[in-house]
């Protein structure tokens, strides 16, 4: 059998488009090797997030072809729709397949024979049909993503994603179904919703709080996880499900990306800081033990001191359990760029430094808060240093000593203290786990 291994740099989306594309390769009579292995198929699906991501793009299609001349390179995903022309470039590539050809691309591998300069699969726009995608995706961890929708309307000012992915479109609810029941028949216990702007799932008139209703009554499947949405897109509908009793995780990654009216304006960002804040209050009222998430970006054009303070005022006051920090890059094709103000990059490294300890101490904070409970973890793997880890539904990573393999198994586990990034904690067994869990 031809060998093949598939690569994703990106975002969980790509991931779990990645993990398809391994399906649909292996069905076809691919032996699927891990990365860096020598193989006659290299498929990179590529991310242009950022001009950086570009970049290392670029460094690795050139790294690949060093280790493996031989292979025929297959690059996809969103820097060979973005930057179709500046691949066609690099004679290190075989075949370049844009965003609407992507997850048909093993149709067009006929012959794995290097060719003196890459294909084209590509057209400037994107479908905006409901769409259904072939195959289950192949994963090796405990969690499963699984893609529910694509593309985006939003324009926000710094991001190139309706560029690169186009309008929004939504997956078919039956092919959504099927490819959970899949998920569950190889042993997958919870799927993670994603999407560029998943909160905006929509198909024939059902919404994503039906996506999660259908997948509810699914055996085996225990955890229904939603992956970072947008504040404007969440539903008291979604809300209600996800106060339960339901497979849906107390869990929401919400972007907030700037404290400050002004700066949100500039980015083209559809809700102000009160309408924020207003949103997150409510939402914890009705899930006391919410895990709540968010973005925030620093550096954006125009951001002056008073601004940035406004976003650590945010960040510190709301019950955010962790913040993902990103350092405002300036992107080709978006409309940030032309905006004066620049932020220096000095000013830009001590900002992100300073959110990133803010966002450590809320994450312990959040995580004392269980100390003493008893929670529901579903384990995933051994650590480094020998412990069994796993998350809690409200996103608790959880670490216990146990001889056991306790490996996709989900157990009552008694947290009992709190490190870095980890809650620590003594599984409980037989009538002792029955009655925790009563009483959890």
């Amino acid at each position: 059998m031809p060998q093949a291994s598939l690569h994703t740099i990106g975002c969980r989306l790509n991931q779990a488009e990645t993990a398809v594309l391994a399906d649909q390769l292996r069905t076809r009579g691919y032996d699927l090797v891990e990365f860096g292995q020598p193989a006659d198929l290299v498929v990179l699906n590529t991310c242009s997030v950022t001009d950086t991501a570009e970049a290392d793009c670029r460094h690795l299609i050139r790294k690949i072809r060093r280790t493996s001349p031989d292979a025929f390179l297959a690059v996809t995903g969103c820097y060979a729709q973005t930057g179709a022309e500046a691949l066609r470039k690099l004679k290190d590539i075989d075949l370049i397949v844009g965003a609407q050809h992507k997850m048909q691309l093993p149709q067009y591998l006929t012959a794995l024979k290097r060719r003196p300069a890459p294909e084209l699969l590509h057209t400037r726009t994107i479908g905006r049909d409901a769409f259904t995608m072939e195959g289950i995706g192949e994963y090796q961890e405990t969690r499963a993503n699984l893609k529910v929708q694509d593309g985006c309307n939003f324009m926000c000012s710094f991001c190139i994603i309706p560029f690169s992915r186009g309008h929004e479109r939504s997956r078919s609810m039956d092919d959504i179904l099927r490819e959970a029941e899949g998920l569950v028949s190889r042993g997958h216990r919870e799927v993670v919703l994603t999407g560029v702007n998943v909160g905006r799932y929509e198909f024939k008139g059902r919404t994503l709080a039906d996506v999660v209703r259908s997948l509810e009554p699914v055996g085996g499947l225990d955890r229904i996880r939603i992956s970072s949405i947008e504040p404007t897109t969440i539903t008291d509908e979604l809300l209600e499900l996800m106060a339960g009793p339901s497979k849906l995780c107390p869990y929401l990654h919400v972007p907030l990306q700037s404290g400050d009216d002004n700066v949100l304006k500039a980015m083209n960002r559809r809700y102000r800081s009160r309408e924020y804040v207003q949103f997150i209050e409510k939402t914890v009222a009705k899930i006391p033990d919410l895990c709540l998430g968010t973005d925030l970006m620093v550096g954006f054009p125009g951001e002056s001191n008073e601004a940035f303070a406004k976003t650590r005022a945010l960040g510190a006051d709301l019950p955010f359990a962790y913040f993902h920090v990103f350092p405002y890059s300036s992107r080709a094709g978006t409309a940030a760029p032309k905006l004066p103000g620049a932020v220096s990059a000095k000013t830009i490294k001590t900002r992100a430094r300073e959110l990133c300890e803010l966002s450590r101490a809320k994450r312990l904070h959040f995580y004392h808060r269980f100390v003493g409970s008893a929670v529901s973890v579903l384990f995933e793997a051994r650590n480094t240093q020998g412990l069994f880890t796993g998350l809690t539904g409200n996103y608790i990573r959880v670490g216990v000593t146990s001889d056991e393999d306790l490996s996709n198994q989900i157990r009552i586990v008694r947290v009992h203290g709190v490190m870095d990034g980890l809650a620590l904690g003594t599984a409980v067994s037989g009538a002792s786990a029955l009655r925790e869990s009563l009483t959890e």
